[in-house]
């Protein structure tokens, strides 16, 4: 039987980032609407637009949506190395809601092991700049 991953998308790049999103990730997940990608080894960025959909009713997006879109970008950050089996931890810290703006997600991998790696995510509000989430994520290979 033969491997149905796309194998020629790892290590990811800007080419195959999309590809790679499309059969990874989950219909709900890619239901949070994120977009232009960006890809350098060890590092992904993406866009988190606003959404009516995505929000509480005060009108902050909600963090479950803030942690998919971090748990997102590092698992593609991870692929600019080799195929990850997935997240085995992610800690999240919500510095301010995440109000009124679209989102720059980065995800920097900070060190590949041989079956562990270790990354960084920052959430942005992508008029200012403005850290509005920040998370500690390891992945297994």
């Amino acid at each position: 039987m033969s491997d149905p991953r796309p194998m020629h998308c790892i290590p990811l790049t800007d080419a195959t980032v999309q590809e790679f999103y499309e059969y990874l990730f989950a219909p709900w997940v890619k239901g949070i609407g994120m977009r232009d990608f960006k890809v350098s080894k060890g590092k992904v960025s993406g866009l988190l637009p606003q959404s009516d959909a995505l929000k509480f009713s005060s009108g902050a997006v909600c963090g479950q949506v803030i942690m998919s879109a971090i748990d997102t970008v590092a698992s593609l950050a991870m692929a600019t190395d080799r195929f990850p089996k997935g997240t085995v931890y992610q800690h999240t810290h919500f510095l301010r809601p995440a109000v009124n703006d679209d989102f720059i997600v980065e995800a920097t991998v900070l060190r590949f092991g041989k079956t562990t790696a270790f990354a960084e995510a920052r959430v942005s509000f992508a008029s200012s700049g403005v850290l509005a989430a920040h998370a500690s994520l390891e992945f297994a290979f």
